[in-house]
């Protein structure tokens, strides 16, 4: 199932548990929700730290490479958190050469399905439950729903072609019971209606 979702303290201290230089991969993914293929054709052009954002607008396809994104809505931009920063910031400063992509390999390819296999000896050396990285995305979609963006935002953020892609997929994550909707609308009432 692909159903797993970290809460931040447990995010955060899977991303600390793998080798260093996996680490911004797994920042990415836990904390801007990117696809497989979106991480992997990820280029330093794409990242804008003095913007805070992404710019998704390829992913990779293992046998033709760099490819544009399946839908539209696929090519987007992704607020990059304080959290994510550090790590990117720290993963641009320890890369020895200049390369196109943010997590690549020498040759201009992408990380390969060792870095699964890296975090996974890490995580079960710490005892800690292991993740996958479309888990990742959905952890960082209920991080963002916690936080309280808003679902048409959530819905562009993650890349989905509909509002009710999101909705259907994230809705029992965000808040609204019937009691607290109703203490919700009570307070706005007593706010601004006079009652």
């Amino acid at each position: 199932r692909r159903d797993r979702v970290a809460r931040p303290e447990e995010a955060a201290a899977l991303i600390a548990a793998v080798p260093g230089g996996d680490r911004a991969i797994w920042a990415t993914a836990l904390y801007a929700g990117l696809r497989l293929g979106e991480l992997k054709a990820l280029r330093w052009g794409d990242i804008d730290l003095e913007q805070n954002i992404i710019t998704v607008s390829r992913s990779w396809d293992r046998k033709e490479g760099p490819i544009a994104p399946k839908s539209h809505a696929g090519t987007r931009r992704v607020p990059i958190s304080m959290p994510l920063r550090k790590y990117l910031i720290a993963h641009r400063l320890a890369q020895v050469t200049e390369q196109a992509l943010v997590f690549g390999r020498p040759g201009g390819k992408p990380f390969s399905q060792a870095v699964t296999d890296r975090a996974r000896a890490a995580w079960r050396k710490h005892r800690l439950r292991p993740i996958g990285l479309h888990e990742s995305r959905h952890t960082d979609a209920s991080f963002m729903i916690a936080a309280g963006v808003n679902a048409k935002a959530l819905s562009t953020y993650m890349g989905h072609s509909s509002i009710t892609i999101t909705l259907d997929r994230y809705g029992h994550l965000m808040p609204g019971n019937e009691a607290e909707a109703g203490d919700t609308l009570t307070a706005y009432l007593q706010q601004h209606g006079r009652n």
